[in-house]
């Protein structure tokens, strides 16, 4: 279909998730300590979203491991840390720390996008790594945190294994593993991301091509809308969440 002008009409130049196709929750660091003291998450690295953290409470630190090597950045309030995919990152609880948490490619992190770095053993296989990572939907809340926090402890084997191993290979091939684990997911995740962060990118092209025609129909389509989150108090890999709708 095309415009009286000859111009393209397309659908409205509209997209209704949140701004840029991310994604947001509430985040409640964990407080349970580890067998070493520290009180906080589960680490783990995302494979295509980068995530930002929004200090909004409290204070801790976030560990990060990468091929550059390892470090700890200061979490207070104010603080906006942020970290791209392949980042191993542990959330440590120092007192009520609190957070409002930015993921890009918003649906993906919920589909997926995330590995803990458990024992090598428990990778090599994706059933293997969903029975030991997946929180048993029908379990009573003392079970799932029995549970989670058991989950939170395997995990810390495999990252203690990857901070104390000499040379890059071991974070190489738990790099390898963890792509491996979600190739079978591509598929969804690349119909999640067209109708997401993609679409949202493609509404502001589409804008810009409207402007740049003198159209301005878009701008009569302007809405208002308002969310309360979708779950409150979730176990989330690093504490409790409150989220919001998948888009």
């Amino acid at each position: 279909m095309v415009s009286a002008d000859g111009h393209p009409a397309g659908p409205p130049a509209g997209f209704d998730g949140l701004p840029g196709g991310v994604a947001v929750s509430h985040l409640r660091v964990y407080d349970w300590p580890a067998d070493d003291g520290v009180c906080g998450g589960t680490p783990h690295l995302h494979l295509v979203c980068s995530e930002a953290y929004v200090v909004t409470g409290g204070r801790g630190a976030v560990q990060t491991l990468t091929a550059s090597g390892y470090g700890v950045t200061p979490l207070a309030p104010g603080t906006v840390a942020r970290f791209t995919p392949g980042t191993v990152h542990r959330l440590v609880d120092e007192g009520g720390l609190r957070i409002t948490v930015l993921m890009q490619n918003g649906g993906l992190p919920e589909a997926g996008d995330a590995v803990l770095t458990l024992p090598s053993e428990y990778l090599a296989d994706p059933r293997t790594y969903a029975a030991a990572t997946a929180v048993p939907a029908d379990a009573s809340e003392e079970e799932r945190e029995r549970f989670v926090r058991a989950r939170r402890d395997l995990a810390l084997k495999g990252y203690r294994a990857l901070r104390e191993a000499d040379g890059p290979e071991p974070l190489a091939a738990f790099h390898r593993a963890a792509a491996a684990l979600v190739r079978p997911r591509l598929g969804e995740w690349r119909e999640r991301w067209r109708r997401g962060a993609r679409a949202a990118a493609e509404a502001t092209g589409e804008q810009l091509d409207r402007l740049e025609r003198g159209d301005v129909s878009h701008l009569a389509e302007a809405a208002v809308r308002a969310e309360e989150p979708s779950d409150r108090g979730r176990y989330g890999m690093c504490g409790r969440l409150d989220v919001y709708r998948g888009r």
